[in-house]
């Protein structure tokens, strides 16, 4: 934790804000900011370090290990985009065969999970998803699109004339595909708290 402050100053800076936009978010002042960036200030509390990773819109663990931890953190699914892919700092992950064997699914995987009071259909919250960008639909399944300019996520399956249906959770019968739907993504593995 030794580095803590110059990386929450790096953190704030490529987040493009100033110390007291950043306090206002996290709700202390800016000079405590100016502590935490001096390391005058050695420990900061648990809420505060989560309210820091959010006001920084980084996961906790690039706050507290920075980039060079060697491990993917899990990435927050939002309401709104971009893609939680797109994120030059997101950590691709291997996804081992054994753990989805049906699927074959061959490219880039990532962890994610939705973000703190974003409700998704199909997640609960704290539950982590290996999901693979795709625009293209390749089978039925839970799939991350973009529809009406929002991220939803939609059991997608595909009609006997090609047509691609999307099933919201809970809904009686599947929408069909509107000029501003896109893909995003296709959900390969989920797990859930209580699994885990």
């Amino acid at each position: 934790m030794h580095s803590l402050g110059p990386r929450i100053k790096a953190l704030r800076l490529e987040a493009q804000l100033n110390k007291a936009a950043l306090a206002r978010r996290v709700g202390v002042s800016d000079v405590t900011i100016s502590y935490w960036e001096s390391g005058a200030i050695k420990q900061i509390g648990h809420e505060r370090l989560v309210a820091l990773a959010r006001a920084l819109e980084c996961p906790l663990s690039r706050l507290l290990e920075g980039d060079g931890s060697g491990r993917a953190a899990p990435l927050y699914l939002r309401r709104h985009p971009p893609a939680p892919w797109h994120d030059r700092h997101a950590g691709r992950i291997d996804l081992p065969f054994e753990l989805v064997p049906d699927l074959e699914w061959d490219g880039d995987c990532f962890l994610v999970t939705p973000a703190p009071d974003e409700p998704f259909d199909y997640l609960a919250p704290g539950d982590l998803v290996a999901m693979a960008p795709t625009e293209i639909f390749r089978r039925p399944g839970l799939y991350l699109i973009q529809q009406e300019g929002e991220h939803r996520v939609r059991h997608v399956s595909q009609a006997e004339d090609g047509a691609l249906r999307f099933v919201a959770s809970g809904a009686d019968a599947p929408t069909g595909y509107t000029p501003d739907t896109l893909l995003l993504g296709k959900l390969l593995a989920r797990w859930q708290p209580g699994t885990l």
